[in-house]
């Protein structure tokens, strides 16, 4: 046996003569990338209504899909990244992308925008993989501030796209501008695949990248995790049968007359071919327990799960209402400075998840989270309260503060994913990020129902019910083991 090496807690960002820096940043720049992708039609919107006389049903569709498939695809992308490595899935969606955004630019009507839009839910699943890939690189002191450097960079991606792309096709001028800056979008995303794939490696030289035995869903240690399992893949498909009943004749109208009913039977069909998927994975768990050198609970999973669901889950929901909030609540606003001051919600992952990862770090895993998701709940607690009558500036610091605790809490949650079980780490991701869109299906749902200060009490209590769920989880403390394929047993540092 032997145990990985802790190493120094510092992060040195600029080294760049260390290879696990140089990492980080090629993988930072590829989700950058997957977002700026999957978000490159939305600051063009206006301009592709009035070139292709897309209806407002149409725009809100193709808003709708490409945020449809991304709660399957992160639970597939983080169970190809385990069984594949991160390298050689990353290149391969950054290849896969470079396709979706020319298909999107030469598209002629609404139903191969709608074809593409669909489809770039995968992309929007890139930011899975490198949860894996920098949990390989950094050792436990050091990989909440590495996670939280991944995640708040890369997330910069759609802010990027919305601050360049109109400009761009304003560049290239005339009626099909939007078609040539999506398609430019499309052609650094090909040549990034080829640099990405040429300079990165799964793991330090030396090491092991573990993998799962089976795949088809996460091995769990007991017959009650085995259920508890079951009973968390729940709400996915709930959220993508709403999703379903959004797109229905009766609503945004994508859909057609009578195929809500199929579509969700045929979820339905799915969960019970997952649910025997996990089965198969799990089977011996009916004839006898796992030595308890492997042993590991589900709840810090499920636990993780729903702190993504309570931060950023609300952050989308926050970021799609909170421009139509300032217009509606404050008179003489403009929509461009309306818009602008909501962009400082997301302008503060720059700073607040490495944050979040920092303090995990250093102050321990379960406290910050649970520090974090309490300010989180007093932050959208106070954003309830808001009303016209608010000075101006006062209401933007409200919002921003709140947005701290938000993408904080962000960052804390990807401190401890790594951690759980180092083979399943890529499929640990892919669940936490699913349900951060759960949490987006969730609460943009009810907004629909909801008055604003309604809808920000709604996301104060769940997460008041996420802290209470914290307070189980377990600190990281000690080693865990994994078996190589020769046999072997590693010890692996977790805190």
């Amino acid at each position: 046996m032997k145990a990985e090496n802790a190493g120094s807690s510092r992060v040195q960002i600029l080294n760049f003569g260390d290879p696990k820096i140089i990492t980080l940043h090629l993988t930072w720049f590829a989700f950058f990338l997957t977002f700026v992708v999957w978000f490159n039609h939305a600051p063009l919107m206006a301009v592709i209504r009035e070139s292709m006389q897309l209806s407002e049903s149409q725009v809100r569709a193709l808003l709708t899909l490409n945020v449809a498939l991304a709660i399957p695809a992160r639970v597939v992308i983080g169970s190809l990244v385990d069984r594949l490595g991160p390298r050689r899935v990353y290149t391969g969606l950054l290849l896969v992308s470079s396709l979706l955004c020319f298909g999107f630019a030469v598209a002629d009507g609404f139903t191969a925008l709608a074809m593409m839009r669909a489809l770039m839910g995968f992309v929007g699943a890139g930011f899975v993989i490198g949860i894996r890939l920098v949990g390989e690189w950094f050792p436990a002191r050091q990989v909440g501030l590495a996670e939280g450097i991944y995640g708040g960079w890369g997330n910069f991606g759609s802010a990027a796209a919305a601050m360049t792309l109109p400009t761009l096709a304003l560049w290239f001028g005339g009626d099909d501008g939007w078609r040539y800056a999506v398609a430019a979008t499309g052609a650094i995303s090909l040549v990034y695949a080829l640099i990405f794939g040429y300079f990165v490696r799964d793991t330090p030289k030396g090491s092991t990248y573990f993998k799962p035995k089976r795949s088809g869903g996460l091995e769990v240690s007991s017959l009650r995790d085995f259920w508890f399992y079951l009973g968390m893949n729940v709400p996915m498909y709930l959220a993508l049968a709403v999703l379903a009943w959004r797109l229905s004749a009766g609503q945004i109208g994508l859909l057609p007359e009578g195929v809500l009913l199929p579509i969700w039977l045929g979820l339905a069909a799915v969960f019970a071919f997952q649910a025997h998927q996990i089965y198969l994975v799990n089977h011996e768990l009916f004839q006898g327990k796992k030595p308890e050198l492997l042993t590991y609970r589900f709840k810090q999973v499920a636990v993780l799960d729903l702190a993504y669901l309570a931060s950023f889950g609300s952050e989308l929901a926050v970021v799609s209402m909170l421009p139509l909030f300032f217009l509606e609540t404050f008179e003489g606003l403009s929509p461009v400075s309306a818009g602008l001051l909501a962009s400082g919600f997301a302008f503060m992952n720059l700073v607040a998840r490495p944050s979040g990862g920092w303090m995990s770090d250093r102050f321990g895993r379960r406290n910050t989270l649970a520090v974090l998701i309490l300010g989180l709940a007093l932050g959208y607690a106070v954003l309830g309260q808001i009303t016209g009558s608010w000075p101006l500036v006062l209401a933007v610091c409200a919002t921003m503060a709140c947005s701290f605790f938000v993408q904080a809490g962000e960052g804390a949650v990807f401190a401890v994913v790594p951690l759980v079980q180092r083979r399943m780490t890529g499929q640990i991701a892919g669940m936490t990020g699913a349900y951060g869109n759960v949490g987006a299906v969730l609460f943009l749902t009810a907004l629909s129902f909801l008055d604003y200060s309604t809808f920000f009490v709604l996301m104060s209590a769940t997460a008041v019910l996420t802290f209470g769920a914290i307070l189980f989880l377990d600190e990281p403390e000690g080693h865990v083991a994994e078996v190589g394929e020769d046999g072997s047993v590693q010890l692996i540092e977790v805190s």
